[in-house]
């Protein structure tokens, strides 16, 4: 029979290098990311060091959640290392705890860990992630150019020189907007022209419009073709969308339903989705990993060594989602594959390797 205190123990102790890896790992993205926003705001003639400490502060959480798997596999690592060193590994197999038993005690704590993090860490880190943005973009040129998708279509504010241009659109089909409406303002905010159209391709940035009506100081024409000049074309449109670490599920799911209205494919919003779902599976399966490594590695190897082999399996990973990511963006299989896939593969090999330690 198991003994719980020792259970416990194990408990306290991973979750002890857990937040002692989170500490390092903190500090290290702390003094990277202080440095990128030190020289973002060097650049646009701000010296006050209070905003690039802020908005580190405020980003953190957000680059901590992409990197926990990573670091939960060093974790393991680092536990083994530890119990190895202490020959902790003989005193928990004459209490009952095999190897394989280890292995299942740290894949359901982590799963349990992981479960509290996409509840409660990724709310608190999207929340800060948004506050992060909105502040930032305040410094930044690219709020002369925004874009929203609410119920009502597709909303584009864009800036050139003294012009300001209001644009909406019921939908995206292709590389074309449906019914789209434009409104031109000068820099007193005093209304130049107004523009409709059934369409517009955008696959530049100087859209080509299909049967227009130009409103220009009491005077109206109609054109089967007429060009506007803006700062978007497709690419840049989807590509204001991508970043939906500042969303929690909540508003992921209002958000969808307005894709939805718009025509923009939800894949990447479901892909997001999932991609948190498996979160808790994710992580436990690094841990079960750095587990197999260190329970089939000589024990006599460097903490160097074992270090350095995490690192590189982190890499492997990290290759393996980047190349699944890849294909849901290119819609070429369903989205719940690509991210999925992974995870899959990974518990395959996994699968095999438990069976041999079982069988040590």
């Amino acid at each position: 029979m198991i003994n719980k205190i020792y259970v416990k123990h194990i408990y306290n102790i991973f979750l002890t290098r857990f937040i002692y890896i989170t500490l390092i790992f903190s500090s290290l993205i702390f003094i990277l990311n202080i440095l990128e926003e030190l020289k973002f705001f060097t650049n646009v003639g701000i010296s006050n060091i209070s905003l690039p400490i802020l908005l580190t502060v405020l980003n953190l959480p957000s680059l901590l959640f992409e990197i926990f798997p990573f670091m939960f596999l060093i974790t393991s690592i680092y536990f083994f290392i530890e119990t190895f060193e202490l020959d902790e590994i003989n005193t928990y197999k004459t209490y009952g705890i095999t190897n394989l038993k280890l292995v299942q005690i740290l894949s359901f704590l982590t799963f349990l860990t992981g479960i509290l993090i996409i509840t409660i860490f990724y709310t608190f880190s999207t929340n800060l992630k948004f506050f992060y943005l909105e502040l930032k973009n305040q410094y930044s040129n690219d709020d002369k150019y925004l874009a929203a998708v609410t119920t009502n279509g597709l909303w584009i504010r864009d800036t050139q020189d003294d012009q300001i241009k209001y644009i909406n659109a019921d939908k995206i089909e292709g590389e074309n907007l449906l019914n789209i409406s434009i409104s031109e303002f000068d820099k007193n905010f005093d209304l130049e022209r107004s523009i409709t159209a059934e369409q517009a391709n955008i696959k530049e940035t100087t859209w080509i419009l299909k049967d227009v009506v130009v409103n220009e100081k009491n005077n109206t024409k109609k054109l089967d073709d007429f060009k506007v000049i803006t700062n978007f074309n497709i690419e840049r449109i989807l590509s204001i969308f991508d970043n939906l670490s500042s969303i929690n599920l909540f508003q992921l799911h209002k958000l969808e339903k307005d894709y939805e209205l718009l025509g923009y494919s939800i894949n990447v919003i479901n892909g997001h989705k999932h991609r948190i779902y498996s979160y808790p599976v994710y992580i436990t399966l690094m841990v079960i990993i750095g587990s197999i490594l260190m329970l089939n590695t000589k024990h006599n190897k460097s903490k160097i060594f074992h270090i350095v082999l995490g690192i590189l399996i982190s890499v492997i990973v990290y290759y393996i989602n980047y190349f699944f990511k890849v294909v849901i963006e290119t819609q070429d299989i369903p989205y719940f594959f690509s991210i999925w896939g992974p995870q899959l593969i990974l518990s395959m090999i996994i699968l095999i390797n438990l069976i041999k330690l079982n069988e040590k």
